[in-house]
């Protein structure tokens, strides 16, 4: 599964986040590598400098071989706290698209 990171450029120490948070979501979503062709995460910080809570974005796009892509997004207060969050929802969504999936 090939994950590929994007993120705007208010993101501080976006090497260290993407070698980071690559191995934490292959983990996390390994039971799915052979359905999952790959992820696209993007990392944002929507109010740049002003401290605002919830102000942190990561969204996760799932492409899924021979279906439309999935997506997700969640918002935190950190940059860790919303990846973390938004790797939970992908592990939601994919569980729940792929067991409908076996039952027709």
């Amino acid at each position: 599964m090939h994950i590929q990171f994007n993120s705007d450029n208010h993101v501080e120490g976006y090497q260290r986040l993407q070698d980071y948070w690559s191995g934490e979501i292959a983990n996390a979503l390994s039971r799915f590598e052979d359905k999952v062709t790959g992820l696209h995460v993007f990392l944002g910080d929507e109010n740049s400098d002003k401290e605002t809570s919830g102000d942190k974005r990561c969204s996760i796009e799932a492409r899924i071989a021979g279906l439309n892509p999935v997506a997700v997004v969640n918002h935190a207060d950190t940059i860790e706290a919303a990846v973390k969050g938004a790797t939970d929802k992908m592990k939601k969504v994919l569980t729940t698209t792929f067991d409908k999936m076996r039952t027709h």
